[in-house]
């Protein structure tokens, strides 16, 4: 015995199970695609309903750290340096009998990777890249330029 007419919707859904499929597909990409945030593009104002990080305030920008490769006159105190160390970074202040005092430009430093030296022409000293924080890594940069640095291990 077969009764009719009980659940005519449930047997056209049933019959046409690819296209209601191939709805539910779409509808759930249509939500999905509502709901992933978009970061703003460059110059571009965020939207009301997007939340903005407010910008960071110049003490903020200075402490951010920034990796900044670093050349260390002895080259074999820096074969001795592995990743993740912690260093100090001392410049030599120039000639010693000029009555310079050495200084530390970078405190706590954190090495983050030891090139290889190069093929090329042989420079004193070798490199290695630092993370520091960015007022740090001007500093350095103009250690560097003006004489010599050292690392001493933490």
């Amino acid at each position: 015995m077969r009764v009719r007419g009980g659940w005519p919707r449930l047997d056209r859904l049933l019959r046409h199970r690819r296209r209601v499929l191939a709805v539910g597909l779409a509808m759930t990409a249509a939500a999905l695609a509502g709901t992933v945030p978009r970061a703003a593009a460059p110059g571009e104002t965020p939207a009301p309903h997007r939340v903005a990080a407010a910008p960071a305030p110049a003490a903020d920008r200075s402490a951010a750290k920034v990796t900044a490769p670093v050349r260390i006159a002895d080259a074999d105190t820096v074969r001795l340096l592995r990743p993740g160390d912690r260093v100090d970074v001392i410049a030599a202040g120039g000639s010693p009998s000029a009555g310079a005092e050495p200084r530390t430009v970078a405190s706590g430093a954190r090495v983050t990777a030891v090139p290889e030296p190069g093929e090329g022409p042989a420079e004193a000293g070798a490199l290695v890249v630092l993370s520091v924080p960015r007022d740090a890594a001007a500093r350095l940069a103009g250690a560097g330029a003006s004489g010599p640095l050292a690392v001493a291990f933490r």
